[in-house]
C-alpha cells in the first residue's frame, strides 16, 4: 500500500452537511488506516487545504460534503496544488452541485426529468405561485438547488404553502428548485469508475425521503436488489450511466431517480461526493457487487489522479 503515499482524507468543513461529512471521514480513515495505508484526517474547517502538501500529504480523499467540497472549490484548490484525488474535476463538481444546471443539461439530451421551475435570489417578490403551482400538477416538491441531503426541502400542495417552502429555501443563499411531485418510488445508483453498481430502492413512511429518513429514522428502508425486473434494473443503470457522464461526472458518485406510476424513471440529481459511512448507499451497492468496504475504499482512492 506505499504506492499511496501519505492520504489526506478530507471531512468536516463548513457546509450545511458538516456532521454527515464528520462521519464519512472517519469511516474512510478507519478504512485506510486497516489497510495499511498511511492516512491522516484533515477537518477544513480548522485545517486551510493550501497546507496540505506543507503537511506531507500525497494524495486527497475527499469526503466533504455540500458547498465548499462538493461544488468545485476543493477540487480546484487540489488542482492548484497539482495534489492527485478522486471523483469528479472542477467543472463536473460544480455543475452536479446546481441542480438546476444539471436538469437543463439532461433536458438538452431529452435525458427524463420532472417538470420544474427556478426561483432566483433577486425575483422571490415577483412570483405568482398559485399559476406555478397549477404548471406543475398542483404539487410539488421545493429544495435550495445547491444544497444535499434534503437539507431545506419541502413538499406543497398548495400556493401559500410553496410561498413559505421557497422562503424557507432562499435562507440558505441560492436559487431554489421547484419540481413537480412525482408519486412512486425513489431509488439510486452509484457509479464506480464509469460501471453501475446494483441500484437500491428506498422506502419510509414518511412523506417523502427527507433529511430525517435519510439519516435519523429507523424506519427507512433499504432494498438492493432493489426488486426491478432485468430490463428495468438494466435501463435505469445505463440511464444513470449516461446522466451522470452528461453533466461531466467522473470517478464515482451516485444518482438519484424515481418512478411514477406510470413505470416512467425520472432524473433527480447527482452526488459527486456521496455518503461513505459503511451504512451509506454507495457501501451498499457495492456490497452486493461483492466489494467490501475497504475495498471500495481502496478502489477509489486507486482512481487518483
Amino acid at each position: 500500500m506505499s504506492e499511496f503515499g501519505n492520504v489526506a482524507v478530507l471531512y468536516g468543513g463548513t457546509s450545511a452537511e458538516r456532521e454527515i461529512s464528520l462521519k464519512s471521514g472517519r469511516a474512510v480513515h478507519n478504512a485506510l488506516v486497516e489497510q495499511g495505508i498511511t492516512a491522516g484526517l484533515v477537518d477544513t474547517r480548522e485545517v486551510s487545504p493550501l497546507q496540505l502538501k506543507s503537511l506531507g500529504y500525497d494524495r486527497v480523499f475527499n469526503t466533504l460534503h455540500g458547498r465548499g467540497g462538493e461544488d468545485g472549490v476543493i477540487q480546484g484548490v487540489l488542482e492548484y496544488l497539482k495534489l492527485p484525488y478522486a471523483g469528479s474535476r472542477v467543472l463536473g463538481s460544480a455543475l452536479c452541485m446546481d441542480k438546476i444546471l444539471t436538469k437543463r443539461v439532461w433536458q438538452s439530451l431529452a435525458l427524463p426529468t420532472a417538470k420544474f421551475r427556478e426561483v432566483k435570489t433577486s425575483q422571490a417578490g415577483n412570483i405568482d405561485f398559485e399559476q406555478m403551482l397549477v404548471e406543475l400538477n398542483g404539487k410539488a416538491f421545493v429544495k435550495p438547488a445547491q444544497e444535499g441531503s434534503s437539507i431545506g426541502m419541502s413538499m406543497v400542495t398548495t400556493a401559500d404553502e410553496l410561498k413559505a417552502a421557497v422562503n424557507k429555501a432562499l435562507e440558505f443563499g441560492c436559487n431554489v428548485l421547484i419540481e413537480q411531485f412525482i408519486n412512486g418510488p425513489e431509488f439510486t445508483v452509484s457509479i464506480l469508475n464509469g460501471d453501475a453498481l446494483p441500484s437500491i430502492r428506498m422506502q419510509t413512511p414518511h412523506a417523502f425521503y427527507d433529511y430525517e429518513a435519510k439519516y435519523l429514522s429507523n424506519s427507512t428502508e433499504y432494498f438492493c436488489p432493489s426488486g426491478l425486473s432485468i430490463e428495468d434494473e438494466t435501463y435505469i443503470q445505463s440511464l444513470a450511466v449516461t446522466a451522470f457522464a452528461a453533466v461531466d461526472a467522473e470517478g464515482w458518485g451516485r444518482v438519484d431517480l424515481m418512478r411514477d406510476e406510470d413505470g416512467q424513471f425520472y432524473l433527480l440529481e447527482v452526488n459527486t461526493v456521496p455518503g461513505m459511512t459503511e451504512k451509506s448507499l454507495v457501501p451498499m451497492a457495492a456490497k452486493a457487487k461483492g466489494l467490501s468496504f475497504a475495498e471500495l475504499v481502496v478502489t477509489i482512492l486507486r482512481s487518483a489522479r
